[in-house]
């Protein structure tokens, strides 16, 4: 069978075979630690230009299916597992995912040492590299070739990955409220949610200016996840709508853009956090929530005391229990607020399902 090489930027090279389609990819190196939801995982448009790895050692064997998927294409760079499953079993599965990699055409390697990368990313932090399904130069060109990659570090992808034209997603039931959602990368489950709850959510276009915001009558504003560098993001928009005293909820992207709007910085985290088993603990009640994750940046804010900001005081109302990284950000009168991780639990737990209850009792409160 035809070798595969997965080749790190520092030099590291691991050996497989090839799985997905055939070929050469590059992208920034992490990995996944969620058991399930790898479906989920690969239409997130907030892994574009990752190459990700899962550390489940058994990948693929429910298959693909067509209700599950977050978007409508494979955004990952490039896919590495440890042993794919030989045999799909599950009664809504209509394809292997082998064949939905090759329909994509996501470059990806099988290989036995998934636990061996992650250790090293965890020691080394998130890094470049490139997967070559049947490489025919020397692994010092492709080493070369890796480093040439762009970082994310300074990349702005997010209207690489949002929707080009804006649409409407009607609410579920009675209509309680209007949303104008800024999709950034917005995965299909979050609107959806919302809709749940009586919001006919209007998805815009990332670059979304204030007027075009405000064009809807919104009663509440909402950024998405996405991928990339939160520092090449205009924050303007969100300004202008904290000044408006608009409800404001935001989510992963969405929190970090939040925190910038506040006068926060942001920073690139080791190795971030990927997976559905972060341990989350809102300081406000102590309560700890098991969340679904998927970020490389995160906000630098004061922990434990609240801070000032040109809209008001403001407090990081959760962390992150494994690396006390600021997992999530309000302002002390209530009407916005922000978390680091993906609360619409696709794929993940539900702990965190509360957030979009909280969302719309600030705007019920904003129009009483």
């Amino acid at each position: 069978m035809t070798s595969a090489l997965l080749v790190l930027e520092d030099g590291r090279v691991f050996h497989g075979t090839p799985y997905g389609a055939a070929g050469e990819t590059f992208g920034e190196m992490v990995f996944n630690t969620g058991m399930t939801g790898y479906q989920e995982t690969l239409t997130d448009p907030s892994y574009h230009r990752q190459i990700v790895a899962m550390t489940a050692p058994h990948i693929g064997n429910t298959g693909v299916n067509d209700e599950d998927p977050e978007s409508g294409r494979v955004w990952v760079a490039g896919y590495v597992v440890r042993e794919p499953s030989r045999v799909v079993s599950n009664w809504r599965a209509n394809r292997s995912l082998d064949d939905y990699l090759k329909e994509q055409g996501v470059v990806g390697i099988a290989m036995p040492g998934t636990r061996a990368l992650t250790r090293h990313l965890r020691e080394r932090g998130a890094m470049r590299a490139g997967i070559f399904t049947d490489p025919s130069e020397p692994v010092d060109e492709l080493v070369k070739r890796v480093r040439r990659a762009p970082r994310m570090e300074g990349a702005d992808l997010s209207s690489e990955v949002a929707t080009t034209e804006p649409y409407i997603v009607p609410a579920i039931g009675a209509k309680r409220f209007t949303v104008a959602a800024v999709d950034l990368g917005i995965k299909g489950m979050t609107p959806q949610r919302m809709a749940e709850r009586g919001c006919e959510v209007h998805v815009l276009p990332a670059g979304a200016t204030f007027e075009q915001i405000m064009a809807i009558e919104p009663d509440g504003v909402f950024l998405s996840n996405g991928p990339g560098d939160p520092a090449t993001v205009d924050v303007t928009p969100l300004r202008r709508v904290l000044e408006a005293g608009l409800p404001f909820f935001g989510i992963c992207f969405g929190n970090q853009i939040f925190g910038r709007a506040l006068g926060l910085s942001t920073y690139k985290l080791r190795y971030g956090h990927r997976g559905v088993n972060q341990p989350v603990q809102d300081v406000r009640t102590g309560k700890v929530e098991i969340s679904a994750h998927n970020h490389g940046f995160a906000v630098e804010a004061p922990i434990g005391e609240s801070f000032d900001t040109p809209y008001g005081r403001a407090e990081v109302s959760h962390v992150n229990l494994n690396d006390r990284c600021v997992e999530g950000l309000r302002l002390l009168d209530g009407r916005a607020f922000s978390v680091q991780y993906h609360p619409e639990a696709a794929a993940g737990p539900h702990d965190a399902a509360y957030l979009f209850d909280e969302f719309c009792e600030v705007m019920n409160r904003a129009q009483a």
